[in-house]
């Protein structure tokens, strides 16, 4: 019994019960098909709610069969693992160098405020209620939507948001008489 605590059995460990490149290409369809089905049909508003955790949680443990198959060593959880991180980084790469790629892989702001006024068709295209608008704009210190110049949902999910500048007059400044006004 004693023998059985302490031992190891390396070769189960390390040598693969399956083909590595089965495992690579399981991994490649998998985080693509959870890719394409995040990035035209999931976009949040901000911060992850329990709903957006529960999902990642959930797509994680349904996806782990049809990404590894019954994989038992060690090289083949670093195959899928690696084959993962490669794509995570060849995207954000691919979307950095170019511009079509760029445009495919991340999806373009949206329009939810301008001027003061709610654009109704895109809150509700990005299943944002009113309510949860005018929450965002209480966690940004903003009291009256009359307030917003312009508020986007980004493509990452956050809420970016510009407000009106005061109309009242400019600061006095000193002006250099050689200075070109």
């Amino acid at each position: 019994m004693e023998d059985k605590i302490f031992s190891v059995d390396w070769q189960t460990m390390w040598e693969p019960s399956s083909s590595v490149l089965e495992i690579i290409l399981r991994g490649t369809i998998t985080y693509w098909a959870i890719f394409l089905l995040l990035r035209f049909f999931r976009r949040g508003a901000g911060q992850l709610g329990v709903s957006d955790v529960l999902l990642i949680i959930l797509i994680a443990d349904a996806a782990q069969n049809s990404m590894a198959g019954e994989y038992k060593s060690v090289t083949e959880g670093i195959a899928l693992i690696g084959t993962l991180v490669f794509w995570d980084f060849a995207i954000d790469w691919l979307g950095y160098h170019s511009l079509g790629f760029s445009k495919f892989a991340q999806p373009q702001p949206s329009l939810l405020i301008k001027d003061g006024k709610m654009q109704k068709d895109n809150l509700q295209k990005q299943l944002i209620t009113e309510d949860d608008m005018f929450s965002i704009l209480r966690e940004q210190g903003i009291e009256d939507i009359s307030e917003v110049k312009s508020c986007h949902l980004e493509g990452s999910g956050n809420i970016s948001l510009i407000q009106k500048r005061d109309a009242g007059p400019l600061p006095n400044k000193k002006q250099n008489e050689n200075s070109v006004v």
